[in-house]
Parts: structure tokens; C-alpha cells; sequence
């Protein structure tokens, strides 16, 4: 029985034994750590006498100097039962708690601290409210004690055995986690009842985590006992399998693995790579979803070509039958791939492949030609759309941390060509886009440079790979998208749209049989005339490749099958007059010379994507102060023309006969027919600059001419391009006389002899030449405009 003090009431000094962290509580005992040499000081000396100290608990346990306002008021009186000194220089006190005392005042500091106290009497706490909250709060503890990994039934049994309800309430606080300002709460509590009632909600507390706590663990403890057992299993399947002389599954697959690694032809730092990943694999537990995810990796690595290539045909000759076998026309890309094959005739193979790229619009062929030039060079075929990609990853692949992470379309292709030498098709490589997952035309960068494509690295292979022997070709509609970068990095060869004479042999060469067969038609039973295939183009299609006169001769086929299917006819021949009852009235309208020659109207010709036309140049004169109105949905560059036409005009007035006052008291109006088409460029420059002088001077246009050409201020007309498409346009509007620039006479040898023999053309190096052959002679006399 710990020794107590004759002094029951009156406030007696102690020394004080401040913690830092955790309570003494009345009747309970337990170990104090001691650091401090003041502390240290006072056990000493209490050891030498009755051995009693008042111990505290600091408010901040990080001081080491304090007074009264950094301790809790409430102390409890300790015996100090005996005092070890540990390695590490403090010492464990083990204290046993006697009773509760409020500290009065300091007394002293030094040399260790001493406090006046004051004993607290607890009220008497034997009620029947008191022993109902001590049995509850004992069920509480007696739950918690079986649950605590720290506490034992023992706990449990000692509390039982205390009869007042306040010692009770005292010893279970001293056993389960409380933080201070909880334990200090209990403390300072003086009625048993209410401090029963605080220690049962802590109890509910620390039993619902204890409880929470079991449960995950069970959770988890059967978990990994599954596993266990699981291994357990498996282990003795594979002993029972090595007694009957059975293979493991796991040591077969990676058998044959190696075997496919060793005949894979990879370069030897691939091989390596490879290897390594499959004796990874050999160590992880086979139910390891690792395990899936390194087979994937081993499966792409041995699956993708390494060396595996086909002979190129280098016969030019029968390259250059294949390609017209498949194609009309397109003479600038037939000849490029016949001068690679010559190239690697005399190279022996050691040229670099072309990285093409056709530019064109829709349906005229630039992928069926990527098709056509791997057939002639012996090769396989493999084409990747691009359009509408956003993500750089389609093109590098994802990184092996993804999940389901794969390689990009390019190893794809190459997995689909299984050749390290294909021809390789990128579709619609201008409508790659971009966000935030990256830039796919950046990655393409790497794959199309010559420089740097024998070390393509895929991200998911993270290993280089050789693309210098593929052949690629990229394909657009328009190259203004293609990022610069990417665009030098490629030949670019414009594929312009078809004119109508090279439709009419696409129609009679390729789509007449293609149609007639898939329709199950001989061509005994169904032919097309020549002027019937001419009327379908010009008057039932519109565009610039053939994809829509395929259609339409689909459509014919289609009737007059059903009409043999009906009627038992057995042969039908198209012909101009009868094409409409199968397609019915004529849908488009292309431009015509104008029926009369007129004042003020100008026939021009424009390059447009489905071929060329003829466009209409109206001026006109009215009643104003000299004002200038452009009509028709001009672009910026085709007004400009139209201002440098009307000063040309102004400046040569006298030459032309043109009173000045004209142009102060009138104002003129140019109009170019077809307002609902955008219409842009230079090239209508003289036409404008001719409407306008035959308004001003009143002076009719010849209806049977035609021009194109820039207009400089001093009059000069210069060069413009696609008169190929022009001057067919203008031949098949019935134009006689066609002027256009001096220096475009060299581009005549693009437009077909049949066309140049029902042309007359004059060459204009300005506008006196234009004027001299398009105005009449009229009431001005006959203009020179030198």
C-alpha cells in the first residue's frame, strides 16, 4: 500500500514531475520518461524521503522551461516506486497514482520545481444511477478488451473487481487511447456519475474504430490466405506435373517464346531487350496480371518485320504498263516512280525511298494510285487514314504505364505489311488535328524524315526501328494545312482535277467494264456511245475527279437491268439522245460564248477545282460622281484588279476618246455573274480592264473571244497559270479566239492538239494587243492604247 500523508485537508508543497505527454490517474500506475536534469533532481530527493511528487501534464509539450500557466491545474499525488536509467540518458520513472490535487502556486523553480497543493475530496458516489453507468461502461470495456490487440481479459477482470464506480472510471481511462485534453477532461471530472458518462462515449468511440479496424482486417487476413492458398495449390500441380512427365503451361509458353525471339531476326540490342523482358516474366508468379501485360510486349516485338522484305521489280517497262493499266493520264507522278526504279536499277538498291505526298482534290484518284505503284514495284500495300486524329499517341503509341497500352498505326501497318519495305499510304494527312493530348503532325515529322527514320521510336516498343526502307506516300486535298515542317519533308506533286477529254477515257477505259460487270451485264448486251459518255460529264456530273460519273453510269447499268430483267430485252445501247430517259433532264449548265457581241460584257475563263469555265464580265454605266461598285462576291485580289483596270482606263482616256468628264459624272458598276460563287485571284485583270473600256467607248465585244491575264497599271498583262483548264474550258464554250499572256505560250504544250487546232491564239504582251482583237471599230475610231 503506497505510504500516505498525515495531512488530510490543508495545502502541503510537493515536488512536481511535469509530463509532456499522457495522465496519471488516481490508483492506476505506470512508467514516466524524465528527461530534464531539474526533474531528474526532484526524484532523486523524493526518493530520499516519503517519495511523493505532484504529477502534472503540460499544456505544449514542447517547453522545457514552464510555470503555472503551461501545466493543467488538476495534478494527481504519485509514489515514486522506483527509477531506471536508460541508455539513452533518461531515465523511467514508475510511479503509482494516489489522489487528485489542485496546484495552488509555485513555490520554487530551483533547483527543481516545487508546488503548493491542495487535496480534492470526492463526493460520495454510491447510487443506483452510479453502479447502472459502472456496468454499462464495464460491457463497453469488456467488448473493447477482446477486440484491442494491446489489451488482454485481464484488463477486463481487474476493472470488474474495483467496487467504486470513480476508481473504475479512473482505471479504464488509464487503459485506452485518449488523447491529453480527453484524459485531462476525465480528470478534472470530480463526480463519479459524470465522469462514467464521458468515458462511456470514448468507449462507444474507440469500439466502433476497433470494430472497423477487425473488419478491414479479416478482410485483408482472408485475402491473403486465399492467395496462399491459391500459391499453395499450384505449387503442388506443378510437382504432380513433373511426376507424370508433364510440361509446365507457364515453361512452355516461354519456350516457345524464345524460339520466336531467336527467329525474329531482331537486331542484336532489340534481341537483348527482348530477352531480358522474358526472363522477367519466367520469375513473376503466372496469375500476376504483369505476367499478361510482358507476353503483349513480346507478342508486338517478334510479331513486327525485322528483316523480312520482297524483291522490288525493277522492269520499268512493264512498271509503266501496270500504272496505265490502272490509271489515265497523271503523266508527273507515273514518270517520278519510273525514274526511282531506274535510280535503284543502277543503284543497286542502296537509294533512299521517295516520301511523296499528291495533292489534289477528292475523287481523282491519289489513293487507288498509292495501290497501283506497290503492285508495279512488286510490294505490299498499306494505308493508314490520318483524318481527324488528335492524339499524338496514335501515331507514337502509349507508353507501357498505360493501361491497355499498344503501339501507334505506324507499327500497326508495318505488323499489317510484315515487310520492312512496303509502300506506305498516310490518307488525308491535312485534316490531322491537334488538342491537348499533342501534335500528331509533330510525330509525323520523325517518321517522314529521311535523316531520322531509321530510328523510329515507338513509344510502347521503346526500342528504335528501321522505316528507311518503307516507301511513303501521304495524301491531301489541300496543302495549306500541312504544317511547314512536314511540308518540306516531303515531294510534293499536285494531282490537278480531270478535264472532260480525260473523263471520257477514265468512263470508256475503267468505268464502263467495272459497272457493267459488277452488274452482272456483257458488254454485248449495254454500250455507251462516245457523245452519250460527253453528255454525262458535262451535264450530270460536276466535279473533279470521277466518282460521281461512276455513279451515274452505275445508275444507267441498274436500269437497264431491271429493263432486261422485265421486258426480256437482250441489248441496249446509250446514246446523247436517249440518256435522258434513264437520268432524266439535265442538271448542271456549264458556260457558253454569249449569243450576240454586246457592249460593256467581257468573256473571261477561271481555274476552278472541278476544271476550268467560262465567266461573264459585265460593266456598266450610270448617272453618279464617279463612284466604283464591285458585285459578284469578289475576293480582295480580283478587286484590286478591277481598280487597276479603271485607273488604266482613266490614264488613257484621250488615246481611247474618252471625254474626262465621263468618269467625274458617272459611275461604274462590274459585275461577274454567279454571285453565290466566291471568286478570287488576277488573272481576270484584262477581261474587267476590256468590259470596262468597250462601256466607256461604246464599242461592242467580240462574243468569240476569250482572255485571261493579270493587268498592271501601265497596262502590261502578265502571266497566270492553269490555262491548261482555261483554254478547254473556253474550246468547250465554243470560243474561237483565246488571248492570253505572251509568256504563258510555253504552257500550250499541256492542252491537247485536237484543241489547239480549233483555237486561234493571241499572245498579248499588253493590253493594246487585247484590245485590238476583242473591240470593234466603233464611233471612237480604232483605239491602239500605245
Amino acid at each position: 500500500m503506497p505510504r500516505t500523508r498525515r495531512r488530510k485537508d490543508a495545502p502541503f508543497l510537493l515536488p512536481l514531475l511535469p509530463r509532456r505527454r499522457g495522465v496519471l490517474f488516481p490508483y492506476t500506475a505506470g512508467p514516466i520518461l524524465v528527461g530534464r536534469r531539474t526533474t531528474l533532481r526532484a526524484i532523486d530527493d523524493a526518493t530520499d524521503g516519503e517519495g511523493v511528487v505532484a504529477v502534472a501534464t503540460q499544456y505544449n509539450p514542447s517547453l522545457t522551461e514552464i510555470d503555472a500557466h503551461d501545466i493543467y491545474p488538476i495534478a494527481t499525488e504519485g509514489n515514486v516506486q522506483r527509477a531506471l536509467r536508460l541508455p539513452d540518458g533518461t531515465t523511467q520513472v514508475w510511479v503509482q497514482g494516489l489522489r487528485r490535487l489542485r496546484i495552488v502556486e509555485f513555490v520554487a523553480t530551483d533547483p527543481y520545481y516545487v508546488v503548493r497543493v491542495e487535496p480534492i475530496e470526492e463526493p460520495a458516489d454510491a447510487t443506483v444511477a452510479t453502479e447502472a453507468l459502472r456496468r454499462a461502461v464495464l460491457a463497453l470495456f469488456e467488448k473493447v478488451c477482446r477486440l484491442a490487440p494491446s489489451m488482454s481479459e485481464e484488463n477486463y477482470v481487474m476493472a470488474m473487481n474495483i467496487e467504486r464506480p470513480g476508481w473504475v472510471a479512473d482505471y479504464i481511462a488509464s487503459c485506452i487511447n485518449l488523447d491529453d485534453e480527453q484524459a485531462e477532461d476525465i480528470l478534472v471530472t470530480l463526480d463519479a456519475r459524470d465522469r462514467l458518462e464521458k468515458l462511456s462515449i470514448q468507449l462507444a468511440k474507440e469500439l466502433d474504430v476497433l470494430e472497423l479496424q477487425t473488419k478491414i482486417h479479416s478482410r485483408v487476413q482472408e485475402e491473403v490466405d486465399k492467395s496462399q492458398r491459391e500459391y499453395f495449390l499450384r505449387e503442388q500441380i506443378k510437382a504432380i506435373q513433373r511426376e507424370l512427365g508433364e510440361t509446365d503451361p507457364a515453361a512452355r509458353d516461354a519456350f516457345n517464346m524464345r524460339e520466336r525471339i531467336e527467329a525474329a531476326g531482331m537486331p542484336e540490342a532489340v534481341q537483348q531487350k527482348a530477352e531480358e523482358e522474358l526472363r522477367r516474366m519466367e520469375q513473376i508468379p503466372s496469375a500476376s496480371p504483369e505476367v499478361g501485360i510482358i507476353r503483349t510486349y513480346l507478342e508486338w516485338l517478334v510479331a513486327v518485320p525485322w528483316r523480312e522484305a520482297t524483291t522490288d521489280k525493277l522492269d520499268i517497262r512493264e512498271a509503266a504498263k501496270v500504272l496505265d493499266r490502272h490509271h489515265y493520264g497523271l503523266g508527273k507522278v507515273k514518270e517520278r516512280i519510273l525514274e526511282y526504279i531506274a535510280v535503284r536499277q543502277l543503284a543497286k538498291g542502296s537509294s533512299r525511298s521517295p516520301i511523296l505526298c499528291f495533292v489534289g482534290p477528292p475523287g481523282v484518284g491519289k489513293t487507288s494510285l498509292g495501290r497501283a505503284i506497290a503492285e508495279a514495284l512488286g510490294r505490299r500495300f498499306v494505308r493508314v487514314s490520318l483524318g481527324g486524329i488528335r492524339d499524338e499517341a496514335e501515331i507514337r503509341g502509349h507508353r507501357r504505364t498505360y493501361v491497355g497500352a499498344l503501339p501507334g498505326r505506324i507499327i500497326h501497318g508495318m505488323r499489317q505489311a510484315n515487310t520492312v519495305n512496303p509502300v506506305f499510304m498516310l490518307d488525308e494527312v491535312d485534316k490531322v488535328g491537334t488538342d491537348f493530348r499533342g501534335d500528331p503532325s509533330s510525330a509525323l515529322l520523325e517518321v517522314l524524315d529521311p535523316e531520322q527514320n531509321c530510328a523510329f521510336s515507338d513509344h510502347y516498343l521503346d526500342v528504335d526501328y528501321d522505316l528507311s526502307k518503307v516507301m511513303f506516300i501521304a495524301t491531301a486535298n489541300i496543302i495549306d494545312p500541312v504544317i511547314p515542317a512536314l511540308r518540306d519533308r516531303m515531294e510534293v506533286i499536285e494531282i490537278p482535277g480531270y478535264i472532260e477529254d480525260e473523263k471520257l477515257h477514265i468512263a470508256q477505259q475503267f468505268l464502263v467494264p467495272k459497272q457493267l460487270e459488277e452488274h452482272g451485264i456483257s458488254r454485248l448486251q449495254l454500250s455507251f456511245s462516245p457523245p452519250a459518255l460527253k453528255k454525262i460529264v458535262r451535264e450530270y456530273t460536276h466535279e473533279a475527279g470521277v466518282r460521281n460519273l461512276e455513279r451515274e453510269i452505275g445508275s444507267i447499268c441498274r436500269k437497264v437491268a431491271r429493263q432486261f430483267a422485265e421486258d426480256a430485252a437482250t441489248k441496249a445501247t446509250i446514246s446523247a439522245a436517249n440518256i435522258e430517259r434513264y437520268l432524266g433532264p439535265q442538271r448542271y449548265f456549264w458556260g457558253a460564248a454569249e449569243a450576240k457581241d454586246q457592249v460593256g460584257v467581257a468573256t473571261g475563263v477561271a481555274r476552278t477545282e472541278l476544271g476550268g469555265d467560262v465567266l461573264g464580265v459585265e460593266v456598266t454605266l450610270m448617272p453618279g460622281k464617279g463612284g466604283l461598285t464591285l458585285t459578284g462576291q469578289l475576293g480582295e485580289v480580283m478587286r484590286e484588279s478591277a481598280q487597276a483596270a479603271l485607273s488604266y482606263a482613266r490614264s488613257r482616256a484621250p488615246e481611247f476618246g474618252i471625254p474626262p468628264e465621263v468618269f467625274e459624272k458617272n459611275d461604274i458598276h462590274v459585275h461577274v455573274p454567279a454571285g453565290a460563287v466566291p471568286k478570287e485571284g488576277p488573272s481576270a485583270g484584262i477581261t474587267i480592264a476590256t468590259a470596262m473600256i468597250s462601256a466607256l467607248t461604246r464599242r461592242p465585244i467580240d462574243r468569240r473571244v476569250a482572255m485571261t491575264g493579270e493587268i498592271t497599271l501601265r497596262g502590261r498583262v502578265l502571266p497566270v497559270g492553269g490555262l491548261k483548264e482555261k483554254v478547254l474550258a473556253a474550246h468547250r464554250a465554243g470560243i474561237k479566239t483565246f488571248v492570253l499572256p505572251k509568256h504563258n505560250e510555253k504552257d500550250l504544250g499541256e492542252v491537247p492538239p485536237s484543241v489547239l487546232r480549233d483555237l486561234r491564239f493571241v499572245f498579248a504582251g499588253d493590253m493594246a494587243d487585247v484590245l485590238d482583237v476583242a473591240l470593234h471599230a466603233g464611233r471612237s475610231g480604232r483605239p491602239t492604247g500605245r
